[in-house]
């Protein structure tokens, strides 16, 4: 039976970027995800790279900040790499845009480093806000289309060798002599280590470690302005934020709901989001709806990330990103990698052991 050094289950932004990492260190990977790639909550992820987001749990702050000085490189490399595939004629850039965000409100009162903004430096610098806002400020970051990204990441995937098996869920793990046996409803495979990288789903899988992860539901809204880039800035408040992309799309999110694996999209939620955000910016008033959706972040008890080797050896966990998996994706893989050979994590990741919930 065929063997591979390490077993990656998940293939969203955080298991995809920890196999492509653990690859690059010589180890031979499989990556087994129980529907298609990326398209759970990396797909539903607005793509906001704020390390000094008002909601960052202070835990977090030293990850978040050195994973976003990771961005630029890592998205260099996934471009180098997804354009090596000769048969695709078109291989599309990654969409990370660093023209900094706008924080309106309490917002602007709650983020370190943020340079409050006068009346007339509003108007200036985004003149499609509603300049009747109680306060403003400014603050250098980045976002990133996450599925442009995840697309990059699978082609990376390919072109690295990495070894990818879709459409079928983990549904137990068993611990035999020379690793463990990882059994879908299909087959069953064998790796010397696993590491759980399911998101939502990493507590349900049976044997192993038990994973206290659980759904936290998003709902989302894109909409097409008549006006041409009417947003240039992230814009981020304590009841919306609205993420602009290249391709003239306005992203309006999002609610952080517990209900299970429930994603049904809500008519009168979406209505309630797009006139909040028609309040910010009254041009979006004449904006169509492009697209309404919903995703199921990975939760956990105390909504920090569960990183390391659980109670049995060989099996590591990587989830319970919540509403940052996109932008902790480069330091994460970093990090599980130094782990899975062995060595110590560059960041202190105490806080986030696995055992806490013992």
């Amino acid at each position: 039976m065929k063997s591979w050094d390490v077993i990656v289950l998940g293939c969203g932004v955080i298991g995809a970027s920890l196999a492509r990492e653990i690859h690059k260190s010589g180890s031979t990977v499989l990556v087994i995800e129980r529907g298609e790639p990326g398209r759970e909550a990396s797909h539903a992820a607005a793509g906001m790279l704020a390390p000094h987001g008002g909601d960052l749990p202070s835990p977090l702050r030293e990850l978040a900040v050195a994973s976003a000085a990771m961005y630029p490189e890592f998205v260099r490399e996934l471009e180098d790499e997804a354009a090596t595939r000769p048969h695709e004629a078109h291989v599309p850039r990654i969409d990370l845009r660093s023209d900094g965000a706008i924080l309106i409100g309490d917002e602007s009162r709650n983020v370190e480093g943020a340079r409050a903004l006068s009346e007339s430096e509003l108007r200036k610098i985004e003149p499609g806000l509603d300049v009747a806002c109680p306060s403003a400020a400014f603050i250098q970051e980045s976002s990133v289309d996450p599925r442009g990204l995840m697309a990059a990441l699978v082609r990376s995937l390919k072109h690295r060798g990495v070894e990818l098996a879709h459409g079928a869920a983990v549904t137990r793990i068993a611990r035999v002599k020379d690793g463990f046996e990882v059994h879908t409803a299909k087959t069953k495979y064998l790796a010397a280590k696993v590491l759980n990288c399911c998101g939502a789903w990493a507590g349900e899988i049976e044997g192993a470690a038990q994973v206290p992860a659980k759904p936290r539901k998003g709902q989302m809204l894109s909409v097409i302005s008549r006006e041409a880039n009417l947003l240039r800035h992230v814009i981020r408040t304590e009841e919306v934020y609205l993420v602009p992309r290249s391709d003239g799309r306005i992203l309006i999110g999002a609610t952080v709901e517990d209900c299970g694996f429930d994603k049904r999209v809500l008519p009168e939620t979406i209505k309630h989001m797009q006139e909040v955000a028609e309040r910010i910016v009254p041009a979006l008033a004449d904006a169509k709806i492009h697209e309404t959706w919903a995703g199921l972040r990975p939760g956990t008890p105390d909504d920090l990330p569960i990183l390391g080797e659980s109670s049995v050896r060989g099996y590591f966990i990587a989830t319970g990103h919540f509403r940052n998996g996109i932008l902790l994706a480069p330091v994460t893989a970093q990090i599980m990698s130094q782990l899975l050979r062995g060595k110590p994590a560059a960041h202190p990741i105490k806080a986030f052991s696995p055992s806490r919930f013992a």
